[in-house]
């Protein structure tokens, strides 16, 4: 009689035995991921409270509070910046996962502040990974501290957010950080790391004032308000993976191009704010990815410094910038303002693997004649296939342009695609086209309803 591999090896088709059948595992629950697609600013807050309406968890996976997600509901305008998005949703829950850095007194003033524009109960719908690392006021304090040093020694500086992010990711990585399970722990010995981690930083810092007692006694404040919220973060999402049927949603924080890894560096954020921050920001196997939306701007803006090949800094620019009201959210720096730049959009594409693009602030567009769009670039006259990772070389890149003809009316009360100029309707097919991903919706202002979905 021939054994299963004989069968197997002669094309036969074999059925295991009740005694070698393995088990297969179920996938579970699919995610869908909502990414910015440039360098942030897109207004993926929008896209995530579309979506969050129907959620059923909406996290949030890397970043801190340097991020800042508007929402408006009711004519009322949240701003969040640690909280999801989706915490507006009360039938949701709002999940902070590992990969966030959190500052405590910096989450508590955040929600204080959209309770008294009508956000109520967010702390009964709140669950907060025990692995996310803790952003103390000092690692704030040295983050504006080498800003300084970048200033005085090299002339320029990173135009961080200041918020503490890049100490705390650091911390991090050198294995010397704090998590909100140390916190929730043994408190003396919390307290000791603590003690040593300031001094560390004084070290390095001199000039830096840190007064431990006071903020270890507010620290211990803040851990009993978060106790209830906090859970083991692993358990929790395979939880709300393996569970009953959920519509999981993940909010991205930062964009593509800001990427630590991927980003314009060293001009960047301190975290994978790329599909794979997804991943290890959570704790969700790759099988359980389902779409990944990503958030384009119509035109393209930067806060900070960095290279920027589409930047007008002319009439048209400051044009995009008063018509968009391009002011960040978390710094209130104005954003710099350029056209279109769909080689920088389709690297991201190639990280991310968009299955459909959100496209918002179409009507800023609404009063140009023209409109161009990056759609090459070129160094020293030959054309280049890739978007360059070097800074000095990125700065030196020629763009070739194509002019599109502009449709001078409003799109402001447009709420399907038909009723679009037909010069905007061929803006978006353009932008589809060249880079092979559908749009799925088309913002033409600020409220939930002036979304159009196409499909």
């Amino acid at each position: 009689m021939a054994s299963t591999t004989e069968n197997r090896l002669n094309g036969e088709q074999a059925t295991d035995s009740p005694a070698t059948k393995r088990p297969r595992p179920s996938l579970g629950n699919k995610i869908t991921v909502v990414l910015g697609a440039q360098w942030g600013d897109e207004g993926k807050g929008k896209v995530v409270d579309m979506l969050a309406t129907t959620a059923d968890l909406v996290c949030r996976c890397q970043g801190g509070n340097n991020a800042g997600h508007t929402v408006v509901v009711d004519s009322v305008e949240y701003d969040f910046h640690l909280l999801p998005s989706g915490i507006i949703n009360k039938n949701a829950i709002s999940y902070i996962g590992n990969g966030v850095v959190i500052h405590l007194p910096g989450l508590f003033e955040e929600a204080e502040k959209n309770e008294k524009k009508g956000l109520k109960d967010w702390d009964k719908r709140l669950v907060i990974s025990d692995r996310a690392h803790i952003v103390f006021d000092f690692h704030q304090d040295v983050d504006g501290l080498q800003e300084v040093q970048r200033q005085s020694e090299a002339g320029k500086n990173l135009g961080t957010t200041k918020k503490g992010i890049g100490p705390v990711y650091s911390a991090k990585a050198s294995r010397s950080g704090l998590r909100i399970c140390d916190l929730l722990a043994d408190f003396t010995y919390f307290s000791e790391r603590f003690k040593g981690l300031a001094r560390h930083y004084q070290t390095m810092y001199p000039s830096l004032q840190i007064d431990t007692e006071d903020q270890l006694k507010k620290l211990k404040v803040y851990a009993d308000r978060i106790r209830p919220m906090v859970k083991d973060g692993v358990y929790f999402m395979y939880e709300a993976l393996h569970g009953e049927p959920k519509k999981i949603l993940v909010e991205g924080a930062n964009a593509a191009l800001l990427d630590i890894d991927f980003g314009t560096y060293p001009f960047v954020t301190s975290s994978n704010c790329t599909v794979g921050g997804v991943l290890t920001g959570l704790g969700v196997p790759p099988q359980n990815v389902g779409e990944v939306y990503g958030v384009v701007k119509a035109y393209t803006t930067r806060v900070g410094v960095g290279a920027f090949p589409t930047e007008q800094t002319n009439d048209v620019g400051e044009l995009l910038q008063t018509r968009g009201r391009e002011v960040g959210v978390t710094t209130g720096r104005k954003r710099r303002c350029g056209w279109l730049d769909l080689v920088l959009l389709r690297y991201a594409h190639m990280i991310n693997g968009f299955t459909a693009l959100a496209l918002t602030k179409l009507d800023i567009l609404d009063v140009f004649s023209e409109i161009k769009v990056g759609i090459s670039y070129k160094i020293d006259d030959k054309p280049i296939p890739y978007f360059p990772a070097n800074q000095e070389v990125l700065n030196k890149v020629e763009v070739e342009y194509k002019t599109l003809p502009g449709w001078n009316t409003s799109t402001a009360d447009a709420r399907t695609f038909e009723e679009l100029p037909a010069a905007a309707q061929s803006y978006v097919r353009f932008i589809e086209n060249q880079l092979g991903v559908p749009i799925k919706w088309i913002g033409v202002g600020k409220a939930r309803e002036s979304m159009i979905r196409l499909f």
